[in-house]
Parts: C-alpha cells; structure tokens; sequence
C-alpha cells in the first residue's frame, strides 16, 4: 500500500526587491533581506532580467573574490561569459548552468558575451548561492558547466519540469552537490498543476518569475514562497488561469544548522574567518585573473 503525501503549508511569500549588482545592472531579490538573511542553505537569489539592451549597455560582474560558498548561475536569454584565477574560462548559454564551488577561494569575472556588449540583446537569467557545508569550506575551487542538452525534462499533465539538481519523477539532474540540494524548472500551462515531493526535513521555496499561481498560498511574478518544514513530504503547486503560463523555479535542500559569518563575497563560519578571507584576497593569495 502506497501511503499518500501530506502537502505543506505556506511559511511566508517575500516580494523581491531590486537593486543593483556588479558594475551596476539591475536585480530582483527576494532574499537576503532586513529579517531574512538566508534561507538555510541557501544564501541568495538574484533574478537577472528579463531585459533587453542596447549597444553598450550590458554591464557584468568584473573581477570579484569569493570563498566558503556555491554559485549557480542559470541562463535563459542571453549568454555569460567567465574567467577566474584558476585559468578556467567558458560561456554558457540559453539552458545552461554553471554551478561554481568557491571553496578556498578564487577571484571570478561574469560578464555578458561579448556580442552582447557590443551589438545589444536580451539578457535574462538567475544566481543562487548555496552555503558549503563547514567542512567543505577549504575545498579547492570547481566548475560543473552543464549543457542545456544534458539537463533531462520530465513530462507533466500540463507542463514540463527542467531537473538541474536532485531527483525528480524519475530523473536526476547532473549536478554534484555538496549537500542534498534540489534545482527544478517547472513550466506549467493555465490550469495545470503538479505535485513535487519534498524530503520533510528540507527547507523548500519556489521563486514565481513568469504568470502567477498558488502553492497553496496565491503567489504572482517576482515573489518567493517559502514553505514550513516539517509539515508535509510535497508541495502543490497550480497555475492560475489565464493567457500565461505559470513559470518557477523550486529549490530544496538539507539545512545545515551551522553558524554562518558572511561579508560581501565571503560567507565562512567564524568573523576570524571572514578577517582572513578579506586579508588573503588583499595581499593577492586568491590569485588574479590572467588577461
């Protein structure tokens, strides 16, 4: 016998804020925020457009340090291309992922494609920091790029989930994570719904950023839904009527319960750690970006 699933009650819905970022393009953040600083193990999230540009106008993120944490970054429209102090260097495009490891520290360059910057175009797309645990903190730096073509789709009665991380209806995104982490996609048609299991022990969001839906709770474009841990193994999630379809990204994963010292670019777990992180990228320990 099958037991059934017990949905979760919403927690709370946050409406992103903008601001700006890098040198200077424009945000939506739901969190950190006065009150919510992370949502354990996430740190941030950052929608990036959509936006269109004109020549000139793109801006990026340019030469910046970080350690003790994971960046994620999702593409949509566009492209991004990177560099850090390790050598590494690469592009990704519209589907793609980069799901970058800091750990003990590099110094790392975002910034538009170069057609991008000088021609214009669309620019659309997502960041997520996700905390290492303590002990993984002082891990040497990696990058996973991940095609859009290696990221499996699974078939819903009405839409369709994109599987970045973690497992889902059967597939399992390509990403190795350092804790249990989970990354959907879900598109959902008008009227569509979709149920998406959750460990109980995991903290679970949804960030609404095309269309608008409920979850139990009515959620619209640019607002985040946090849901209660521990008040159920699934989260619902339905499209409302109308001409757009419901889009949202579902995030999960297994809270880390640690202390957390964050400054800026470096989120470690004691001030001491924060103070030697900040001196080790002033005196050039973190390297350089080679040009």
């Amino acid at each position: 016998m099958v037991t059934p699933l017990s949905l979760r009650t919403v927690d709370e819905v946050l409406t992103a804020h903008r601001t700006l970022e890098g040198a200077g393009f424009e945000v939506r953040r739901p969190f950190p925020r006065p009150g919510r600083d992370l949502i354990d193990p996430f740190l941030l999230l950052d929608e990036m457009g959509p936006v269109d540009l004109g020549p000139g106008q793109a801006k990026g993120a340019p030469d910046h340090p970080h350690r003790g944490f994971e960046t994620v970054t999702y593409v949509l429209a566009g492209a991004i291309e990177h560099a850090d102090s390790a050598g590494n260097r690469g592009s990704i495009g519209p589907g793609d992922v980069q799901w970058m490891t800091a750990g003990a520290g590099v110094v790392h360059s975002e910034e538009p494609a170069a057609a991008i910057r000088q021609l214009g175009g669309r620019l659309h797309g997502f960041q997520l920091w996700v905390n290492l645990p303590r002990a993984d903190k002082w891990t040497p730096p990696r990058y996973q790029e991940i095609s859009t073509v290696d990221i499996p789709e699974v078939a819903l009665d009405g839409g369709v989930a994109r599987v970045v991380a973690g497992t889902f209806a059967g597939a399992t995104g390509p990403v190795r994570t350092h804790s249990p982490v989970s990354y959907l996609h879900l598109t959902l048609q008008p009227g569509a719904q979709a149920g998406v299991p959750i460990d109980p022990d995991h903290t679970a969001m949804a960030y609404v950023f095309g269309g608008s839906g409920t979850f139990p709770d009515p959620a619209v474009d640019g607002q985040l839904v946090v849901w209660h841990r521990h008040s159920g193994d699934a989260v619902a999630i339905g499209a409302d009527d109308g001409e757009a379809p419901l889009e949202v990204l579902v995030l999960a994963g297994a809270p880390l319960g640690e202390p957390v010292a964050r400054h800026g670019p470096f989120v470690m777990s004691t001030r001491a750690e924060i103070i030697e992180a900040v001196e080790d990228y002033q005196a050039g320990r973190l390297g350089r970006i080679a040009r």
